[in-house]
């Protein structure tokens, strides 16, 4: 009777040894950081767009919407304190859209495909993949409110430490609507139409540049819309975290989002049950 192999120390129920789990996450992540320094203009574009906002947009309104004491803030505030985690929101949506553009890119060329063989799980790859992303992003929001503390936006410090938890949730949800939606998308050109129509609802139907009382009073279906609108809670895990505190409501809303896109996802990805092998069908 022959004797059964063998079976690593630390090998997981799928049958890899755990570094064989680190060496494709290592890879993956390094590539999209590979990705990142050589596309300068995408991190320059990243910025670009919500120092704009910061410094043309709330210096024009500054004088127009007063911004009353809300939680979390203890006192009255300037307009660009109060959308400065409107704009964070706004650099991680993008970010989550643009990695999903590329994943859209690499299935054409066929970098994608190279990555979905792997004998690895998919959920891992995807997931690692989401993670790579999220990791540029937030490299991205440090460094805005690194600029944007020279524009009076400066919270405690320990504020940007606390913020750091809330940052990964939302590029985790954010990025894995993107990836859902790259799954939908069959050719490249195709995309671009569809990240217009998902960012700018998202943003504009939130409390990224409006509290949402003031919705509230102006016109009451928006304000319906802003509260099934998961950037608008994604905003404000942000906005709360900045200042230490939790909003309890915006953090489940940003999980349980992440958890149904995220699931969409991989099972879209999924040759045997997604949408990937319906089009090649």
């Amino acid at each position: 009777m022959s004797t059964p192999a063998s079976v690593p120390a630390d090998a997981t129920p799928s049958g890899f040894p755990l570094s064989a789990y680190l060496i494709c996450f290592r890879g993956i992540v390094w590539r999209e950081a590979l990705r990142f320094l050589h596309q300068r203009e995408r991190f320059v574009s990243a910025l670009v767009r919500p120092l704009l906002w910061l410094f043309i947009f709330a210096a024009g309104f500054r004088q127009v919407l007063g911004v009353s004491i809300t939680p979390p803030y203890q006192t009255y505030i300037l307009y660009e304190v109060y959308i400065t985690p409107g704009l964070v929101g706004m650099i991680l949506l993008f970010n989550g859209m643009q990695s999903s553009l590329s994943m859209v890119y690499d299935r054409e060329t066929g970098a994608m495909k190279t990555l979905l063989v792997s004998p690895l799980p998919r959920w891992f790859l995807l997931v690692s993949k989401l993670a790579a992303g999220v990791a540029v992003g937030v490299v991205q929001v440090y460094v805005f409110f690194a600029i944007a503390w020279f524009w009076e936006v400066q919270p405690h410090w320990t504020g940007y430490l606390t913020v750091l938890p809330a940052l990964i949730l939302t590029g985790l949800m954010l990025g894995s609507l993107g990836m859902l939606l790259s799954s939908l998308v069959k050719q490249l050109e195709n995309f671009a139409g569809v990240m217009n129509f998902v960012i700018f609802p998202m943003y504009f139907a939130s409390s990224a540049l409006y509290p949402l009382w003031r919705v509230q009073e102006s016109s009451p279906p928006l304000y319906t819309i802003t509260l099934f609108n998961p950037f608008t809670h994604a905003v404000e895990l942000v906005r709360f975290a900045l200042y230490g505190e939790i909003n309890w409501q915006a953090l489940a809303v940003v999980i349980g989002c992440t958890a149904v896109f995220l699931g969409g996802a991989i099972l879209a990805y999924d040759p045997a049950r997604g949408l990937i092998s319906r089009k090649r069908q």
